[in-house]
């Protein structure tokens, strides 16, 4: 098993470490690894009440103080204004992630271990402690909870029910109406209600982003536990009543479910097999069937990422069960020839604004063939589908998606950014290079489904479309100044010339248009003005409009840095120069992975060095694309 180890006496930079812990229905678990929650985001218990969805921070920590040897030391650690208090985190010897969060308290010549895990397929965390040696000691705990939409934030309010219902064993609380019961099963000795409210935790994280950084949190009652030899505190936090005494059982079962991911993964690929704890936690249900979340802690499921993501999370991990599953999740959801580009956080209907997610479904599928050899499954549940998606795609659908007369994709709409740039600031409107390579693949795809099918006049029809879309493409979009591909045909006609990741796409997906001699030219391009340890920037540095710190929306795909574009740029690398060593390109991540959040990848970095992680702390495609191209030319 490998373990991240950090070490917190160093409080900024314990601050800036964060842990997650997810459950499969969306709900999650996070705070920094000193125990001080940095962001709104950060709790133990963040249910989804609609799978994915619907999320609401309802328990979010714990106050610890522990009695020992005539001592009361507090082991907790928060941020009010101006003032750290208490400073627990001076007694945290270290903590670990391995198959779970870790932390090991040093108090007066004392070992005190604290786990933290939740349980798949619940709305449930278990907090355990356990006096590591014989020095018996008393814990007090005072739970602090939210109740609140977890984008928003509590303050002390009348409106708030403080009654408890009290019995052996556990305690349940329902503070407001129209949210669910919280039921805290524990093996505490004593239970004493004690109503008040904690006011002005600081979040700065959430300052940083310019949004309220202040809550005020509840304090409904406080326990007391005995620890000493084998006896442990436990507390379980759950939508469902539990019993303390479940917590061994529940503690295996997840051992067992998260030690048996590592096994699909290829020996000797240390990477990879560090990613796959990763990978499992953007994988959700959403009813019956599978879906992905793009991001944590504040993204919900999204077509493209999912798309994008798909690979690497499940069938570079060997779980092609549930990439079948997402593939007909989504084909459940088309329409008008679209996948959907959000599933709302509120659970409100599916919003079709994207041209690109749809697009990246036939790769998905494609390497999902590739992988398992299911044509049959994609005969019956997904060929149909896929032939309507471009019959809406050639005839016209949303925001002016349409295959014009020259067989190359044109698409846009006042006000609605429609590629995955997709910011004011770069709206991409007309002909995106990477929509003319994903509408070419798809019309191969589709191709070569309809000639193993017998489907022959689709097959013409086809091949017609496709061979004018490749002769188009390589006339308008070859740079020759530059020696790349331009980034966009304008609706006006005219070429835009930044240079940008998007035309490594063009070269990676599973049908290309473009000649060998150009796709060593882009890669070469793209390496000297884009390259860096953490991904691709997404605009050369010597553009007017590059932003070298991701400091805003406006610098979100202008210079920011993308590690998910690592993944076409390596296997676009090993497919045009395969005497190039791939692997230094990822060599970065393996210490990324003990920053930020720990045992996983950042949604975005910095553009200039020293490239800080920004963005999310967990990013699906980010995982997924560093994962799958680890595991490229594995033996």
């Amino acid at each position: 098993m490998f373990a991240f180890q950090t070490d917190c006496s160093n409080l900024d930079s314990a601050l800036r470490r964060e842990w997650l812990e997810t459950n499969g229905l969306g709900g999650f678990a996070s705070s920094s690894v000193s125990g001080t929650n940095t962001r709104r985001y950060h709790g133990l218990l963040t249910a989804s009440l609609h799978p994915p969805v619907d999320r609401y921070l309802l328990l979010s920590k714990l106050e610890e103080t522990v009695y020992i040897n005539g001592q009361c030391i507090d082991l907790s650690t928060n941020l009010y204004p101006g003032i750290v208090h208490p400073e627990g985190y001076r007694y945290v010897k270290s903590f670990s992630r391995g198959l779970f969060p870790v932390w090991t308290f040093e108090v007066d010549g004392a070992l005190i271990e604290k786990r933290v895990f939740m349980v798949h397929g619940e709305n449930t965390t278990v907090i355990e402690y356990e006096v590591l040696g014989d020095v018996p000691c008393t814990l007090e705990i005072r739970p602090l909870i939210a109740f609140r939409d977890y984008h928003s934030l509590t303050h002390a309010n009348a409106a708030l029910n403080p009654t408890l219902d009290v019995k052996p064993g556990s305690v349940s609380l329902q503070p407001y109406a129209d949210l669910p019961t919280l039921h805290l099963a524990h093996n505490a000795v004593n239970v004493e209600p004690e109503s008040r409210w904690y006011y002005n935790f600081e979040y700065p994280r959430e300052k940083e982003r310019g949004l309220e950084f202040r809550e005020d949190l509840f304090e409904p009652f406080v326990a007391q536990f005995e620890l000493r030899g084998a006896r442990k505190a436990t507390i379980i936090a759950s939508l469902l009543p539990h019993d303390a005494m479940e917590a061994d059982s529940l503690r295996h079962r997840e051992i067992q479910r998260r030690s048996a991911l590592r096994l699909a993964q290829p020996a000797g690929n240390s990477l990879a097999t560090q990613l796959v704890a990763a990978a499992d936690q953007f994988i959700v249900r959403r009813g019956d069937l599978d879906s992905v979340i793009a991001g944590y802690p504040w993204f919900s499921d999204w077509g493209r990422d999912t798309m994008i993501a798909l690979p690497g999370l499940t069938l570079a991990t060997g779980r092609y069960d549930i990439a079948r599953e997402i593939l007909l999740s989504y084909a459940a959801v088309i329409d008008r020839g679209m996948l959907p580009n959000r599933f709302p956080d509120s659970g409100e209907a599916p919003e079709y604004n994207t041209v690109d997610a749809t697009l990246w479904y036939f790769e998905a599928i494609r390497r999902y063939l590739q992988a398992t050899g299911e044509y049959e499954f994609v005969r019956t549940n997904l060929y149909s589908t896929l032939k309507s998606i471009l019959d809406w795609h050639l005839l016209g659908t949303r925001h002016g998606i349409r295959c014009e007369t020259d067989g190359l994709l044109s698409a846009g709409a006042n006000g609605v950014q429609l590629t995955w740039m997709d910011t004011a600031a770069t709206p991409r409107r007309g002909q995106p290079v990477e929509i003319q390579a994903l509408w070419y693949n798809a019309l191969k795809v589709t191709e070569e489904l309809a000639l193993r099918f017998g489907d022959s006049e689709e097959a013409v029809l086809l091949a017609r479309t496709s061979a004018a879309t490749r002769e188009n493409f390589q006339a308008r979009f070859w740079n020759e100044q530059s020696g790349c591909l331009y980034d966009l045909i304008r609706p006006e006609g005219n070429p835009d010339s930044a240079i940008r990741p998007n035309q490594v796409i063009a070269l990676a997906l599973g049908h290309c248009m473009v000649p060998p001699e150009r796709a060593v030219s882009i890669l070469a391009v793209v390496e000297r003005e884009l390259l860096t340890p953490f991904g691709l920037r997404t605009l050369a540095r010597g553009h007017a409009f590059y932003h070298p710190r991701h400091d805003s929306d406006a610098a979100y795909h202008q210079g920011t840095i993308w590690p998910w574009l690592l993944g076409p740029f390596v296997e676009a690398s090993s497919k045009f120069r395969p005497d190039v060593d791939t692997t230094p390109y990822l060599a970065a991540f393996a210490d990324h992975l003990g920053e930020a959040g720990i045992g996983t990848i950042s949604e975005t970095f910095d553009g200039d060095a020293p490239h800080r992680p920004t963005g999310c702390i967990a990013q699906a495609w980010s995982v997924a694309e560093i994962l799958r191209a680890a595991c490229l030319h594995q033996p």
